[in-house]
């Protein structure tokens, strides 16, 4: 992966909320390794390519399954996927590894200001990744996308962070790399970083 610096745009910020997937860790490439795998054991191989996989990034495993459905005339059941996909998901957590550039920022910040991960995954995968990679403790709260209503790119899991650590949502920063989480951080009023990995973004 490319080296780069990010600059946090807020000089007043008084807390920083990160994506996981493809923003603190470079874990996309283990995600897309799983959806293959489940959707293979749905006996629907290849109906997921990776530059689609790449363009849904940071939306809840469930919505993923209703527009693969949608798309593809497909009657996949959402929650035997998710499962299955969170298990081949798990096995591949050796391959997950930290995005330099954010965790450096997160490292430099923690214990000055509250930290938090809000993710489009389920709350397991978020801490058994965070536990891999030994980073568990720089957050002062974990928010999945199992904890609130609507996934990205409604607003709500950055809104639930906030309120989780009483900060007002115009004084956060938002790191993400997907489309979707910055719609998401932006319909929450928030600053956002966009964090270029994986996503070519507008």
């Amino acid at each position: 992966m490319a080296q780069y610096d990010l600059k946090i745009p807020k000089p007043d910020y008084k807390a920083l909320i990160f994506d996981l997937d493809g923003t603190l860790v470079d874990s996309m490439p283990a995600h897309f390794k799983a959806w293959c795998k489940a959707l293979e054991d749905q006996g629907q191989p290849g109906v997921f390519p990776e530059d689609v996989f790449y363009a849904m990034g940071g939306r809840p495993t469930r919505d993923i399954v209703e527009v693969i459905n949608g798309e593809q005339g497909l009657h996949l059941d959402a929650d035997q996927v998710a499962s299955s996909k969170k298990r081949h998901y798990l096995k591949n957590l050796s391959l997950v590894e930290l995005i330099p550039a954010v965790a450096k920022i997160a490292e430099e910040n923690r214990g000055k200001v509250p930290l938090v991960v809000a993710s489009g995954s389920s709350r397991e995968v978020v801490e058994k990744t965070l536990q891999v990679l030994g980073i568990s403790d720089w957050f002062d709260e974990v928010v999945s996308s199992d904890e609130v209503p609507n996934g990205k790119p409604a607003p709500d899991v950055f809104l639930e962070a906030a309120s989780r650590i009483e900060i007002a949502p115009e004084d956060c920063v938002v790191f993400e790399d997907a489309r979707s989480g910055i719609s998401a951080a932006r319909a929450a009023g928030m600053e956002v970083v966009a964090v270029p990995t994986h996503l070519h973004l507008d």
